[in-house]
């Protein structure tokens, strides 16, 4: 049975990718045949061949599955700014409709669990009146919530949190990010965690230090995917 997870964060630059790479990595050494989607990446460098995104190419890198770079990331703009208006700059159109396609195609191809990464938070811009939030929506997959540990966290984790359920979808689980180095760590950490673990209607599946090595390895021997992994979905 394929378990299939949506991706979200509290805002952009929380570590989506190197959470979802690390639960990846998890879910993987404990036996599962792991695929990823990173279906909008704007932020993409030229290459020889072609557009490539650094977020998507360490979902490939995490994922047991060799999947083609187009499969894992079917949208790639150069312009690093928010997707919609990369879109435009470059004459392009962001169809949500074919988005859930290349999931679906992702998620029928034999893994056991499939990540489908967000871009940004929860409310991201495709198109006029249109939202990447629409892709879980159509897609009917559980969302797992990055939290950025800083101030303001609590009030953006719970926000998203209302949002996903009132788009009618479980939250599965969140991790909690610490995004900041020592000289900018946040205040009150564990009191925060506590409040977070307290009022967030899912699981914790982690809590992960600063790492400034960017290494998503280090960061799956602070995650538990279990919650994950034996529910039904």
């Amino acid at each position: 049975m394929t378990r299939t997870f949506f991706v979200t964060g509290t805002n952009t630059e929380v570590g989506k990718t190197y959470v979802s790479a690390a639960l990846l990595k998890a879910a993987g050494d404990s036996g599962l045949n792991t695929a990823a989607v990173k279906p909008v990446a704007s932020g993409c460098e030229q290459t020889e061949d072609g557009l490539r995104n650094v977020d998507a190419l360490t979902l490939m890198d995490a994922m047991t599955q060799e999947l083609p770079y187009q499969q894992v990331n079917p949208i790639a703009l150069e312009p690093a700014i928010a997707p919609h208006i990369a879109a435009m700059e470059v004459g392009r159109r962001l169809d949500p409709s074919r988005l859930v396609g290349i999931c679906r195609g992702v998620m029928s191809g034999g893994a056991d669990f499939v990540l489908v990464e967000g871009a940004g938070g929860w409310r991201v811009p495709l198109a006029p009146r249109q939202f990447l939030s629409d892709l879980p929506r159509e897609l009917e997959l559980p969302v797992i919530l990055v939290v950025g540990m800083e101030l303001g966290c609590i009030n953006h984790a719970l926000l998203t949190a209302e949002a996903i359920r009132r788009d009618g979808l479980p939250l599965a689980g969140w991790v909690a990010n610490f995004i900041r180095g020592p000289q900018a760590q946040m205040p009150r950490a564990e009191e925060n965690l506590m409040t977070l673990r307290t009022l967030l209607p899912a699981p914790c599946l982690g809590v992960i230090p600063f790492d400034d090595s960017g290494d998503y390895r280090n960061g799956a021997a602070h995650l538990d995917p279990s919650p994950l992994l034996s529910s039904s979905d």
